[in-house]
Formats: structure tokens, sequence, C-alpha cells
């Protein structure tokens, strides 16, 4: 299924960041957070401004972004769990 997020949304796969343990002591992932950091897997066209104008997204598609604990709206897309957004939900982008 191919789905195109319309106007300022953005679809984000979560990306577990990674993870040490000290002591070995083991956390169920039951008990674990869900990661706030993620790779942007579509991006709508954009906005229009207040003269009509489309004004492009910041973020495209690949980019590694961080966002909010409660950011976006949790999807299920072709058995993927996914999260839609809004571009201002997005923290900031990741650089290697």
């Amino acid at each position: 299924m191919k789905f195109r997020p319309l106007h300022d949304r953005v679809v984000v796969r979560r990306v577990e960041s990674e993870e040490k343990t000290k002591g070995g002591i083991i956390i169920p992932d039951t008990a674990k957070e869900k990661p706030q950091e993620g790779e942007i897997v579509a991006v709508g066209p954009g906005i229009r401004d207040d003269n009509g104008k489309l004004v492009a997204l910041d973020v495209k598609k690949g980019d590694r972004v961080l966002f909010g604990k409660w950011s976006g709206t949790e999807i299920k897309l072709d058995g993927e769990d996914l999260l839609i957004m809004k571009e201002s939900d997005i923290m900031g982008v990741l650089s290697k």
C-alpha cells in the first residue's frame, strides 16, 4: 500500500537508539519507553502561506529526527507501526 501524507504532515518510523545496560539487568519490552527518535518515511507537499504560495517542509525522506514523547498518531500500514505527525512536532534533525 502506498501512503502520501497531506500538507505539513510526515510519516515516521521509530528507531531504537543504542541501549547499554550496566550490571546485566535486562529490562522487559513492556517496561521500556518508546523511542523518541525516528526516520522520515514519507513527507507531505508542504503548507500554504497567507498568499497561497506552497512552502516546502524542512525535512525530507530518510532524515533521522527527534520528536516529543507524545507526538503524532500511531498507525499500522502493511503490518508496520508508524507515526503520522506535523512537521512542527519534530524537534530537530540528527546528523552523523
